[in-house]
């Protein structure tokens, strides 16, 4: 068990923290890599942070079964984690997720279970509570688990600060899929004593919205959910602003940092180009921050590479 976690352990890295102007906006953004996270994602802090409370607790141990509910990046974080601890994984995902994260996710040992994509995440999760009920597997629920944003609060949100030069942050811009890295990262910038505003990053599709239970996302930027998780409408977040970007907009700014040499998915552009407007709402010179949530190897096979 100990060897176990110390694995688990020294799976953790410090992303980079940098500062990215692209021409076409020249605005300074100050940028978390979280792509460079052991299995491509942000995902990582939350698997490794809610794993590894579950073992120390004895809530689970090396062979027992975890499932999880998730698009893709938070499965793939799950089986990678649970690879280490030598559990058993199964994720849960909604039909139409792209291949490559399938794949990943299997090539870690674990096992994919598919839900029809008409019923979007919410049958992901009826269906992950329900072997959790019925198999006495681990179900870290990530749309409902505090400990998905103290993830963010405990670790990202102090990163940040030790690393950033002018040591605060006005402004943390995210996309919200549980809620977990903009509600996380901003409670651990206030509790330090940043007057940061939030600020929500909403993709708004072209003809391509899907309503599940007052839970609006893009499929075109997949992972980015808004109006669904308890961990986002139960949080406490001080004068939160919102911008709107269109789905052709933010696949667009994530191509062009692609070319720029940033390897990232689509919710990337998404919050770089919230960040941007934000940046020029606000007026002055506010230091502004986000995060690039995943890698670019996951879409391969969808809209931004095409």
């Amino acid at each position: 068990m100990i060897e176990s976690l110390a694995l688990l352990a020294s799976s953790r890295v410090t992303t980079p923290l940098v500062p990215i102007r692209l021409p076409e906006y020249g605005v300074p953004v100050w940028c978390k890599l979280e792509y460079l996270n052991p299995s491509g994602s942000t995902k990582d802090r939350i698997a490794r942070y809610i794993l590894s409370k579950a073992v120390r607790s004895g809530a689970i141990a090396p062979g027992d079964q975890v499932v999880e509910a998730s698009s893709g990046s938070t499965s793939i974080a799950f089986a990678l984690a649970s690879a280490q601890l030598g559990m058993k994984f199964t994720a849960i995902m909604p039909e139409g997720v792209s291949p490559e994260r399938v794949k990943i996710i299997k090539a870690y040992g674990a096992k994919v279970e598919l839900t029809p994509a008409d019923a979007g995440i919410a049958a992901s999760i009826e269906r992950a509570q329900q072997i959790a009920n019925e198999q006495g597997a681990f179900w870290p629920s990530q749309f409902t688990n505090a400990d998905n944003a103290k993830a963010h609060r405990d670790e990202t949100a102090g990163e940040v600060l030790c690393q950033i030069p002018t040591g605060r942050v006005d402004m943390f811009v995210s996309g919200v899929g549980t809620g977990g890295t903009l509600v996380g990262v901003t409670q651990g910038l206030l509790t330090a004593g940043c007057q940061v505003t939030p600020v929500l990053a909403r993709p708004i599709s072209s003809g391509l919205l899907c309503d599940i239970e007052c839970c609006s996302f893009s499929k075109r930027i997949p992972g980015v959910v808004d109006g669904m998780s308890e961990i986002f409408k139960s949080a406490d977040l001080p004068n939160l602003i919102e911008f709107q970007i269109s789905d052709d907009e933010a696949i667009h700014v994530t191509r062009e940092l692609i070319r720029s040499g940033f390897p990232i998915g689509p919710s990337s552009g998404l919050n770089y180009l919230a960040a941007v407007r934000a940046y020029e709402q606000h007026g002055g010179d506010p230091v502004c921050l986000t995060v690039f949530p995943d890698r670019m190897e996951r879409y391969f096979s969808t809209e931004l590479f095409q």
